[in-house]
């Protein structure tokens, strides 16, 4: 029988090593590095095209750099769309008038710095989605591991496109544009989908696995499997972030939310299971999380440093 006693037998087994922590924190730097490279690359071409200038109203003339101009003047993106060619024409006399000419020579890498620290502003946004992002990779990878082992064919979500694409051979990297999942278990369909706004509960859960096929699911449509309570079989946390000290946060955040997940269901009277899957697990929150393990409340837990519980978390839930 598939349950959690197949990977945690004590509270200790779910704590995060401390190689794991550091770890985790060496691939979070890495990620941002690779992130941050097609702002480094803009910034390169913007000197390049930029380079001829004798003084900085020379930029004024150079419409293809009006806007990285309007960015190293502060407007974001988002803003922008609420400008007027008037005001962004504003903004940019503005930088040239109180930074880049008071630079001097030096106006070009003035501008390039000030390209940069709003770019980088924008990178900061995105970065604070990096844990989850980071960790819902792994959890996906290790599910389509476990299906490939075991010879189950598949299809997967595409999260830009919401077209269902039916798996080959070559899956690499699939998890990184990926939004759902889904497989048979004993000729009955299956589908996972993830950071769904369930109906019932009124929260976005992270993992929401169905007795549906892909072909029955639509988050745009009344009818789809995810409006009929029934047709869920468990639903789950992950919290990917890998700083001990978020970890307690991050579990009363996930527990709150199992917590209400457990009463909208209960209140229908339905118990499809809950589950937990976190990068950092203290010694408090992992005796709470394995107490809950064994009165029944949590049907199973993972520490997402750890591969193996990870693969056995993802059999169980091929098996539900």
């Amino acid at each position: 029988m598939v349950s959690f006693e197949n990977h945690v037998t004590s509270a200790e087994d779910l704590v995060t090593p401390y190689a794991a922590t550091r770890a985790g924190f060496v691939a979070q730097a890495l990620e941002k590095n690779r992130k941050a490279t097609p702002y480094v690359e803009e910034a390169k071409a913007l000197k390049g095209l930029v380079a001829h200038c004798r003084a900085p109203k020379d930029l004024l003339g150079i419409a293809d750099v009006r806007g990285a101009l309007l960015t190293a003047s502060g407007i974001s993106d988002k803003a922008s769309n609420h400008l007027t060619d008037e005001d962004k024409t504003d903004a940019i006399e503005g930088l040239v008038e109180n930074f880049l000419e008071p630079a001097g020579g030096s106006f070009v890498e003035e501008l390039i710095y000030r390209f940069l620290l709003i770019r980088g502003d924008s990178l900061g946004g995105s970065m604070r989605n990096l844990a989850g992002a980071l960790g819902e990779r792994k959890l996906s990878r290790a599910i389509l591991s476990t299906l490939k082992v075991e010879g189950r064919p598949y299809s997967w979500l595409h999260v830009k496109t919401r077209t269902w694409v039916q798996a080959d051979d070559d899956d690499a990297d699939i998890e990184m544009e990926m939004k759902g999942l889904s497989w048979q278990t004993e000729g009955e369909d299956r589908t996972l989908v993830y950071n769904l706004t369930v109906p019932l509960v009124r929260k976005n859960v992270d993992l929401c696995l169905f007795a549906a096929s892909p072909e029955e699911f639509n988050s745009g449509s009344k009818a789809s499997c995810h409006h009929e309570p029934e047709s869920y079989l468990a639903l789950g946390e992950l919290k990917g972030g890998i700083d001990p000290a978020g970890a307690d946060e991050h579990w009363k955040t996930a527990n709150s939310a199992l917590d209400r997940i457990r009463k909208a269901f209960s209140d229908q009277k339905l118990a499809p299971h809950t589950f937990f899957v976190g990068a950092a697990i203290e010694n408090a929150m992992a005796g709470e999380i394995f107490d809950q393990l064994q009165s029944g409340t949590l049907k199973n837990a993972a520490n997402l440093t750890n591969e193996g519980q990870v693969l056995s978390l993802c059999n169980w839930l091929l098996h539900v």
